[in-house]
């Protein structure tokens, strides 16, 4: 089942209050230093700084931890292959396999700041409407091309998904049993080639629709932002956080005593 990011933008706190330009410029930005963290010690306050967020946000815990499940199935391998393949004297073998403690350490930072990154964006996308966040994006003067590419790739999503779904309980219904043999490989071949031709004849029709309506490669809303002293305090706090962060992270003094944690 897909994931509504935007699912409970309609809950009171004072994310869903701040003005979404400001929220994807200064949580933006915030990211970006997160993403750019190489010290273990500054990773788990930027993690701490995605949790605390999260937190703010009000969104339900069951609804982060079904996203973030997700992503601890992609990361977690990290500490198994990492160790035993980073180049270099290794510390020690185990099962014939050499075992580095550096790899150890760039598999717990990457594992940090991905996990940091994604909480951030819960909260940035998860805290208005994606809609209203593609055209606080396009006041930020992001590409047009980039906005509405994001905007119809999650529109469509839940298309495709649906158009899949409709098909397999077709198959289903028609007494199709999934089955370890060449039979179900090609019917799942033949599955896959219907869906993306049906998938494309949509596609043409929605653009014609849309033509039909006026569309020129740009999005109109109604909705109209305005920024308060309260919107702007919000960003200074995330930026100057953000600063404060990539500065302990590069300071020599932080660098030697991170170094020596690990």
């Amino acid at each position: 089942m897909a994931l509504d990011i935007d699912r409970y933008a309609h809950l009171e706190s004072p994310l869903q209050r701040w003005d979404p330009r400001l929220k994807i410029a200064a949580l933006g930005l915030f990211i970006l230093v997160t993403a750019l963290l190489q010290t273990i010690p500054m990773a788990m306050v930027a993690l701490i700084c995605g949790a605390a967020l999260l937190g703010l946000s009000g969104l339900p815990l069951r609804f982060i931890s079904h996203g973030l499940s997700f992503v601890l199935v992609f990361l977690l391998p990290f500490f198994i292959i990492m160790p035993f393949s980073y180049p270099g004297d290794p510390a020690f073998h185990w099962l014939g396999l050499g075992f580095a403690w550096e790899g150890l350490r760039l598999a717990s930072l990457i594992f940090l700041k991905a996990l940091a990154i994604v909480m951030m964006t819960f909260t940035l996308f998860g805290s208005s409407r994606f809609d209203i966040s593609m055209l606080a994006l396009q006041h930020l003067r992001c590409p047009r091309v980039v906005v509405q590419m994001l905007l119809f790739t999650y529109r469509y999503t839940y298309v495709f998904l649906g158009e899949m779904r409709r098909m397999h309980t077709s198959m289903r219904a028609r007494g199709f049993i999934a089955r370890m043999d060449p039979a179900t490989l090609r019917v799942y071949g033949h599955f896959v080639g219907t869906l993306l031709v049906r998938s494309f004849e949509r596609t043409e029709r929605v653009y014609k629709a849309m033509l039909a309506k006026g569309y020129q490669g740009e999005l109109h809303s109604l909705v109209t932002f305005r920024a308060e002293a309260a919107d702007y305090l919000k960003a200074l706090v995330v930026l100057a956080g953000g600063v404060v962060l990539l500065y302990a992270d590069r300071a020599g003094p932080w660098r030697v005593a991170a170094q020596g944690w690990y």
